[in-house]
C-alpha cells in the first residue's frame, strides 16, 4: 500500500486530483449509504472509472468493494459491479492503442500494479474463499465476473492462489462445476480458469482428474467437432496437457479409464486436400503433442509401454500412419505426426513390427521407412522434417534387433535388387553417407550407427558390405570407404558423423577393430590428426579421433602383430604423449553441444550447424572415456596379466556356462518333480476328504440301525385280553340256538385265528430269533455291530493309516524342498568357487575337479529324489486301492442294512394286520356274549374255556343237558 501511495504521489496532480476526490466521494457513499440503490450506483460509477483510473480506484476502493461482496450478497447486480471493478483493478488487459515505447512502459507498470493489488487481495485468505463461494451463484452477472477475477488472480500470483484454493474446503470441486454450465461463455472461461489453476501443481492436477475432468473435457471436444472445432477445443487440449504432462498418476488413470480409445476420432481428417484451416492445424498439433505426452521417453518404461499397447489395440497408431502417408497434409502437421509415430513405436516390438509393414500408397507400393529415408537424405526437404525422419528411424531401431537385421541385410550383396527397380533402405543410407550434402552425410551416418547399436552380429555382418566406387576399379568395403572420406578432409559435420559411426561400429567388436587396423593408413592418419595443434573448430574432430584410436586399443584382440595393444600405446606415447592424448579425448565431453544432446533422445536442433552429437553416442562416450584412459596408462605386464585373466575367465566362463545349463536343466526337472508332488498332495487331500465322508456315512447308518432295533423291540409287546360278565334275561329259545350256533362258529373262527396267530407268533419268534440272530445281531451286531464295529474300526485304522501316510508324504515334500534349497546353496557355492583373476592354473584345475565332483553329487541326489517320488507314487496307488476296498465294504454293509430294514418293515406290517383281525374277532365275541347274557344264557369266561380245553366234549354234553332241562 505504501508503494502504491508512493506511485500516486509521483504522478502529476492535474485533473487526477479531481478524479481522486470523485473516487473518494464514491467510496464514502459505498461505505456509509443506507440505501441499496445508492450503494449500487456508487459501485457502478467506480466500475466505469476503474479502467482509466485503475491505481486510484484500487487504492481507495478495494476494501470497500470486498466489504460489499461480504454484506450485499443478496443483490446480484451490486455483486456483479463489484467483481467487475476488482477485475479491472487486478487484470493487466490493456485495450487502448498507444505507441510501442509507451506500450512497453505501461505494460511493465500495469503488471507491477496487478501483482501488487493481487497480493493485497489474497493477503486475507478469506477473500479467495469468499470469491469461491460466489462462484456457486448461478446468476450470470455474478458467476462470469467471478470466474474472470479468479483467473486473473491465478495469472498474477499463481502458486500462492493455488495453495489457498487447495486448502479451501471443496475449492477445486466448486470450480469443476463450471465445466457443466450450460452457458458456453462461462464454460469456456472455466476451462481457462482450470488451465491457470492446474499449471505446475501436481496435487491440484490429481484432484481435477479425479473430479471426472477427462470425461467432461473429451465430451466438450466431441461436441465442438474434434479437430474441426474452434479455439475451445484448443483450450481443452491444453488443459488435458496440463493434467497429464509429468504426472504418472493421471497418465495411468487416463489409460485405465479407456480414454486413449476416445482419441482415435481426433485424427480422422479424411482424404480431401482442402479444409486445413489455421485453427484445425493448431488443434491437430496440440492433439499430437498430447499423444506424445503419454508415450514420452521420459515417462516410466512400464507406463509408456502400456500406453503404446493401448494405442495399437485401439487403432490409434494405424490412424497416425494413415496421416503420415496421406497427401496434402501441412508440413508442420506432417513433421509432428512423424515425431508422434516415432515415440508410439519406440522400444515396443509389436508397434515396430507394424510400422515396418506399412506401405506408402504409391505404384508400386514402397515401405514407409524407405519413403521417409528418401526425405531424410533429400537436401531440399525442410530441416525440421529431416530431423523428424531421423528420430523416427532411430525409434524404429531402438531395442529392435529384428529391425536392425532387416536394415543391414538390405546392404548385403545377396539381398540387393539387381534390376534396380526398387530402392532399399540400405542403398538410401549409403547414398546419403557419400553425398555432397554434409547434413545428409551426418544423418545417414547416425542412422546407420543406430542399426549397429548393441548388436555385435550386425557389426560383423556390415563388414561384408562392398561398394563399387567407379567403373573398372575393384569394390571397396564400407569400412574402408568411410576412412577414405575421413582422410580427404571433408566438412566438419561429415567427419563428425563418420567418426561417430566408426566408434559405434568398432566398440565391443574385436573383428571390426582388426579390419580397421588391417588398413595400414588408418593409424598414421589418426595419430597425425590428434598430434596437430589445430583451431577450436578442429578440436572436436581431434577428440573423436582419440576416441576411435582408444577403442582400437581397448577392444584389440592382438591378432595383428604390427598393431598389438602395447605397440599402439608406445606409438601414442612417442608421437602424441599420454597426457596430450587424454586431454584431446576430453574435448568431446567438454563441448557445449555435448550436454544438450545428452538430455533427450529426439534430435531437436535450431539449425543444421548445431547438429553435431547424437544422444546414443553421448552414452557411448560416457561409457568408454574412463576405461580408455585406464587402458592407456596400463603397463605391458598388466596388459599381459589382464589378457591371461581374460583367457582364463573365458575358459571358465564356458565351463560355468556348461554347468549353468546343466543346473538349469536340473532346475526344470526339480520343478516337474515339485509339480508332481503338489499333484499327489492334492490327490491325497481329496482321498482324505472322501474317507472322512465315508466314515461319517457309516456312523449315520449305524445310528439308524440301532434306532430301528429299539423300535422293533417295543412293537413285540402284546396287550392282554379282556372280558366282562353280564347277566342275560328273557331270550327266546330259537334266538339262543341261533346265538349258540353263531358262538360255535365264532369259536371255530377264533381257533382258526388263534392257529394263525400261533403261526404268526412263531414267525415273530423266528423274526425274534432273526432279531436274536440280530440278537445274534447282538452277536451279529455283536457279529454285525461287532462286525460293523470291527469294519468301522478297520476303516478308522485305514483312515489313520492314510493320515499317517499323508503326514509321511508331507514330510517327504518338506524334505524335498529342503534338499532343493541345499541344491541352490550348493549352486551358489559352486558359482562362488569360480576362480578370481590371478590364481594359478593348478588351483583352477583342482577347483574344476571339485566342481565336477559336486555336480556328480547333485546328479546323484536328483536321482534319489526321483526314486523317492516314484515310491510316493506307489504308496499313493496302494492308498487308493485300500480306499476302494473300504468303499466296497461300506457298500456291502449298506445292502445288509437295507435288507434288515425291509424284513422288519414286512414283519411289522403282518403283525399289525393280525392284531387288527384279532381285535375285530374279540369285539364280535364280546358283543355275542353280551346278547347271550341279555337272553339269560350263562356264558363261560375265556379263562374257563381255556382251562377246560382238555374236557371239551364232556363239558359240551353237560351243557346240552342243562340247556334242555332248563328249557
Amino acid at each position: 500500500m505504501n508503494f502504491l501511495r508512493g506511485v500516486m504521489g509521483g504522478q502529476s496532480a492535474g485533473p487526477q486530483h479531481t478524479e481522486a476526490e470523485t473516487i473518494q466521494k464514491l467510496c464514502d457513499r459505498v461505505s456509509s449509504s443506507t440505501l441499496l440503490d445508492d450503494r449500487r450506483n456508487a459501485v457502478r460509477a467506480l466500475k466505469s472509472l476503474s479502467k482509466k483510473y485503475r491505481l486510484e480506484v484500487g487504492i481507495q476502493a478495494m476494501d470497500h468493494l470486498i466489504h460489499v461482496l461480504q454484506t450485499d450478497r443478496s443483490d446480484s447486480e451490486i455483486i456483479g459491479y463489484a467483481l467487475d471493478t476488482l477485475y479491472n483493478i487486478i487484470s493487466n488487459d490493456e485495450e487502448e492503442e498507444v505507441d510501442d515505447v509507451e506500450e512497453e512502459n505501461s505494460t511493465r507498470q500495469s503488471e507491477d500494479f496487478g501483482s501488487q493489488f493481487t497480493e493485497i487481495f489474497i493477503k486475507q485468505q478469506e477473500n479467495v474463499t469468499l470469491l469461491l463461494s460466489l462462484l456457486e451463484e448461478f446468476d450470470f452477472h455474478v458467476r462470469w465476473p467471478g470466474v474472470k477475477l479468479l483467473t486473473s488472480l491465478l495469472k498474477q500470483l499463481g502458486p500462492q492462489v493455488q495453495q489457498i484454493i487447495l486448502v479451501s474446503p471443496m475449492g477445486v470441486s466448486r470450480l469443476m462445476d463450471l465445466l457443466a454450465d450450460s452457458r458456453e461463455v462461462i464454460r469456456n472461461d472455466g476451462v481457462l480458469l482450470l488451465q491457470a489453476l492446474t499449471r505446475s501443481n501436481g496435487a491440484i492436477q490429481k484432484i481435477v482428474a479425479f473430479e471426472n475432468a477427462f470425461e467432461r473435457l473429451l465430451d466438450i471436444i466431441t461436441e465442438e467437432g474434434n479437430s474441426d472445432g474452434g479455439i475451445v477445443v484448443e483450450d481443452c487440449l491444453i488443459l488435458l496437457q496440463n493434467l497429464l504432462k509429468n504426472n504418472n498418476s493421471n497418465q495411468n488413470f487416463f489409460k485405465e479409464g479407456s480414454y486413449i480409445q476416445r482419441m482415435k476420432p481426433w485424427f480422422d481428417v479424411g482424404d480431401e486436400n482442402s479444409g486445413w484451416s489455421a485453427q484445425k492445424v493448431t488443434n491437430l498439433h496440440v492433439m499430437l503433442q498430447l499423444v506424445r505426452v503419454l508415450v514420452s521417453p521420459t515417462n516410466p518404461p512400464g507406463a509408456t509401454s502400456s500406453c503404446q499397447k493401448a494405442m495399437f489395440q485401439c487403432g490409434l497408431l494405424q490412424q497416425l500412419c494413415t496421416i503420415l502417408m496421406a497427401t496434402g497434409v501441412p508440413a508442420d502437421i506432417l513433421t509432428e505426426t512423424i515425431n508422434t509415430v516415432s515415440e508410439v513405436i519406440r522400444g515396443y516390438q509389436v508397434n515396430q513390427d507394424y510400422f515396418a509393414s506399412v506401405n506408402a500408397p504409391s505404384n508400386p507400393p514402397r515401405p514407409a521407412i524407405v519413403v521417409l529415408l528418401m526425405s531424410m537424405v533429400n537436401e531440399r526437404q525442410p530441416f525440421v522434417l529431416r530431423c523428424a525422419v531421423l528420430y523416427c528411424f532411430q525409434c524404429f531401431l531402438y531395442k529392435n534387433q529384428k529391425g536392425q537385421g532387416e536394415i543391414v541385410s538390405t546392404l548385403l550383396p545377396s539381398t540387393i535388387d539387381a534390376t534396380g527397380n526398387s530402392v532399399s533402405a540400405g542403398q538410401l543410407l549409403c547414398g546419403g553417407l557419400f553425398s555432397t550434402d554434409s547434413l545428409s552425410n551426418w544423418c545417414a551416418a547416425v542412422a546407420l550407427a543406430h542399426a549397429l547399436q548393441e548388436n555385435a552380429t550386425q557389426k560383423e555382418q556390415l563388414l561384408r558390405v562392398q561398394l563399387a566406387t567407379s567403373i573398372g576399379n575393384p569394390p571397396v568395403s564400407l569400412l574402408q570407404q568411410c576412412t577414405n572420406i575421413l582422410s580427404q578432409g571433408s566438412k566438419i559435420q561429415t567427419r563428425v558423423g563418420l567418426l561417430m559411426l566408426l566408434c559405434t561400429w568398432l566398440s565391443n567388436c574385436p573383428i571390426a577393430v582388426t579390419h580397421f587396423l588391417h588398413n595400414s593408413a588408418n593409424v598414421p592418419f589418426l595419430t597425425g590428426q590428434i598430434a596437430e595443434n589445430l583451431g577450436e573448430e578442429e578440436q572436436l574432430v581431434q577428440g573423436l579421433c582419440a576416441l576411435l584410436l582408444g577403442i582400437s586399443i581397448y577392444f584389440n584382440d592382438n591378432s595383428l602383430e604390427s598393431y598389438m595393444k602395447e605397440k599402439l600405446k608406445q606409438l601414442i606415447e612417442k608421437r602424441i604423449g599420454k597426457e596430450n592424448f587424454i586431454e584431446k579425448l576430453g574435448f568431446i565431453s567438454k563441448h557445449e553441444l555435448y550436454s544438450r544432446a545428452s538430455q533427450k533422445p529426439q534430435p531437436n536442433f535450431p539449425s543444421p550447424e548445431y547438429m553435431i552429437f547424437d544422444h546414443e553416442f553421448t552414452k557411448l562416450v560416457k561409457e568408454l572415456e574412463g576405461v580408455i584412459t585406464k587402458a592407456i596408462y596400463k603397463s605391458s605386464e598388466e596388459d599381459k596379466k589382464e589378457e591371461e585373466v581374460k583367457k582364463t575367465l573365458e575358459q571358465h566362463d564356458s565351463i560355468v556356462t556348461h554347468y549353468k545349463n546343466m543346473i538349469r536343466e536340473q532346475d526344470l526337472q526339480l520343478e516337474e518333480l515339485k509339480q508332481q508332488i503338489s499333484t499327489l498332495k492334492c490327490q491325497n487331500e481329496q482321498l482324505q476328504t472322501a474317507v472322512t465322508q465315508q466314515v461319517s456315512q457309516i456312523q449315520q447308518h449305524k445310528d439308524q440301525y440301532n434306532l430301528l432295533k429299539v423300535q422293533l423291540g417295543k412293537d413285540n409287546q402284546h396287550q392282554g385280553s379282556y372280558s366282562d360278565k353280564t347277566q342275560v334275561n328273557g331270550i327266546q329259545s330259537e334266538e339262543v340256538g341261533r346265538l349258540r350256533e353263531e358262538l360255535e362258529e365264532l369259536k371255530s373262527n377264533q381257533e382258526l385265528l388263534q392257529s394263525q396267530l400261533a403261526e404268526k407268533n412263531s414267525l415273530i419268534e423266528n423274526l425274534k430269533s432273526s432279531q436274536t440272530s440280530r440278537g445274534t445281531n447282538e452277536q451279529s451286531s455283536a457279529t454285525a455291530s461287532a462286525r460293523d464295529s470291527e469294519q468301522i474300526a478297520e476303516l478308522k485304522q485305514e483312515l489313520a493309516t492314510l493320515k499317517s501316510q499323508l503326514n509321511s508324504q508331507s514330510m517327504e515334500i518338506t524334505k524335498l524342498q529342503t534338499e532343493k534349497q541345499e541344491l541352490l546353496q550348493k549352486t551358489e557355492t559352486f558359482a562362488k568357487s569360480v576362480p578370481v583373476p590371478g590364481e594359478s592354473e593348478a588351483g583352477m584345475a583342482t577347483k574344476t575337479t571339485d566342481v565336477e565332483g559336486r555336480l556328480s553329487a547333485l546328479l546323484q541326489e536328483t536321482k534319489e529324489l526321483k526314486n523317492e517320488i516314484k515310491a510316493l507314487s506307489e504308496e499313493r496307488t496302494a492308498i487308493k486301492e485300500q480306499l476302494d476296498a473300504s468303499n466296497s465294504t461300506i457298500a456291502i454293509l449298506q445292502n445288509e442294512k437295507n435288507k434288515l430294514e425291509m424284513d422288519v418293515t414286512d414283519s411289522k406290517k403282518e403283525q399289525d394286520d393280525l392284531l387288527v383281525l384279532l381285535a375285530d374277532q374279540d369285539q364280535k365275541i364280546f358283543s355275542l356274549k353280551n346278547k347271550l347274557k341279555e337272553l339269560g344264557h350263562p356264558v363261560e369266561e375265556e379263562d374257563e374255556l381255556e382251562s377246560g380245553d382238555q374236557d371239551d366234549e364232556e363239558d359240551e354234553d353237560e351243557d346240552d343237558g342243562k340247556d334242555q332241562g332248563h328249557i
